[in-house]
């Protein structure tokens, strides 16, 4: 999941100092002193969809050896493995991360389909400690087992050589690394296989799909939620205006929900849809106008931009008819004194200057990170009886970000680009495997990753037309983290288990 940062920002401004070095020369610490590989096993009991499931919870860590067979990072994770299933090679094995990059998993872990999960108030913030434990009834451990794997350098794991690990292509080859490791150890090589990821953990699963299929690993299935899958998508810029129509439909959903639309609409769906067509035509043509559009044309632009977002006419017009995310979360409660929630809009945050042109912080995660963090460590250490001597690191956004490396090679050029994609990695995954398939889950009001932005690049993946219905999608009225709105919660569980049930032999 992206976190603390503003991830556009965060990651323009790592892009920056990526042209400079990406990571820092010698960072590598001589000797690690590497943690033990020997798991904690613990027995539990849920009731999960309406069935009664005995399970085993097995937490480690395993340290990761680069090419030259020096370790290069140690990883977490937690196994839930459904008790009495005596032929594993029917039984579905996930492999589940959130992203960051600089993010541990404690947000599906403990958000959306383990065993257990934190209990939050809806859409605002939820009172201090003491924070609430409950029993997960959307877990996906009656469908699939489940290994919550925690990037290197969150969680319980350290990264031992950051330039290594900390890059798209070195992270995806080391979650390879990790998968092969993994299903040797645990016998599961024969397993149906799936990999779901949340935010930039759906760049790495666009990757990584296609890295494993390169190591004898085809996956029946992967999970894209809230995806990031081509980042010249996000990034608005002077010679970028793609980003402003792909945001647009998010930002019509959001004004709907906080009833900010000069008129409201009859049918949220059909007034997405229209917002959908009209940044695809009326909007696209009228940016690529540039300084040439006429001021009849201006204005009816300026009046549609009104009508969706509930912007003020003379605002958009001072915006060149080009609104950030960053200021519509600003601007569209600005009168009430109030900001709105990057990660999930339905958030609604408060500046000490109402005045200033973007909000201070995002009330979503500022409400959401201290009881998962505060959970995570009282869950592992009392009921999974894990109790590592070291800091469980939710997110690490101080030492991977800066060291990121977003540069790749791509489309066949020799150079580096600064603004990656990984579609082209996903479209090769899907034909080699013409049996694999995709399922992107998407929330309404997220202005991280919108879901016009998901649909557009998926749609641009130049899949031969007998592969093309192969991706499916599911639209959720929550955010970023789709499951911290309880009803949509419930929804993506089911509709995750019947599509990795769908994938799996019986």
């Amino acid at each position: 999941m992206i976190r603390l940062r503003p991830f556009v920002a965060a990651l323009a401004s790592a892009c920056v100092l990526a042209t400079s070095a990406a990571v820092a020369a010698d960072d590598k610490p001589a000797a690690p002193q590497l943690p033990s590989e020997k798991p904690v096993v613990t027995h539990h009991h849920a009731r999960i969809d309406g069935s009664e499931i005995d399970y085993t919870a097995t937490a480690g860590l395993l340290v990761i050896n680069g090419d030259d067979g020096k370790p290069v990072t140690s990883m977490s994770y937690v196994e839930y493995t459904r008790d009495g299933v005596r032929d594993r090679t029917h039984r579905p094995l996930s492999f589940v991360y959130n992203g960051g990059p600089g993010s541990s998993t404690v947000w599906l872990h403990m958000g959306a389909f383990g065993p257990m999960v934190v209990s939050t108030t809806n859409a605002s913030t939820t009172p201090p400690a003491p924070y609430r434990l409950v029993d997960n009834a959307d877990s996906l451990l009656d469908a699939t087992d489940l290994v919550f794997v925690d990037a290197p350098g969150t969680g319980y794991g350290r990264a031992y050589d950051k330039k290594a690990v900390f890059g798209i292509d070195q992270d995806a080859k080391t979650f390879a690394t990790f998968v092969q490791r993994f299903i040797t150890m645990s016998d599961r090589w024969n397993s149906p296989k799936f990999l779901i990821g949340e935010s930039y953990g759906t760049t790495r699963s666009a990757n990584l799909v296609n890295v494993l299929a390169d190591h004898g690993i085809d996956c029946n299935g992967v999970v894209l939620i809230s995806s990031a899958l081509d980042y010249k998508t996000l990034l608005p810029a002077p010679d970028n205006d793609l980003p402003y129509e792909l945001f647009l439909p998010s930002m019509a959903a959001v004004a709907a929900y906080h009833h900010a639309l000069p008129q409201p609409p009859a049918d949220l769906n059909a007034f997405l849809e229209e917002a959908r067509h009209f940044a695809a035509t009326d909007y696209a043509a009228a940016l690529m106008q540039g300084d040439r559009i006429d001021a009849a044309t201006r204005a009816r632009i300026i009046a549609q931009l009104h009508r969706f977002t509930g912007l003020s006419e003379h605002y958009i017009d001072l915006s060149d008819l080009r609104v950030t995310p960053g200021h519509f979360e600003k601007e569209l409660l600005r009168d009430q004194r109030r900001t709105i929630g990057r990660l999930d809009s339905r958030f609604t945050g408060i500046d000490r200057d109402a005045e200033s042109a973007s909000p201070d912080y995002d009330p979503a995660d500022a409400a959401l990170t201290p009881v998962y963090t505060a959970l995570f460590n009282t869950y592992g250490r009392d009921q999974l009886n894990w109790k590592v001597n070291e800091n469980y690191r939710t997110t690490d956004y101080e030492e991977v970000f800066p060291n990121w490396d977003f540069k790749r090679s791509v489309g066949g050029f020799d150079g580096r680009v600064l603004a990656p994609e990984v579609v082209d990695d996903l479209r090769q995954a899907l034909t080699k495997n013409p049996a694999l398939r995709v399922y992107s889950a998407n929330g309404l009001y997220d202005l991280a990753t919108p879901f016009f932005n998901t649909e557009y690049t998926l749609a641009h993946m130049d899949l031969d037309p007998t592969l093309r219905g192969h991706v499916q999608f599911g639209y959720y009225p929550s955010g970023h983290m789709i499951y911290a709105d309880p009803a949509s919660h419930a929804k993506l569980s089911a509709d995750l288990r019947r599509f990795i049930r769908s994938l799996s032999p019986a």
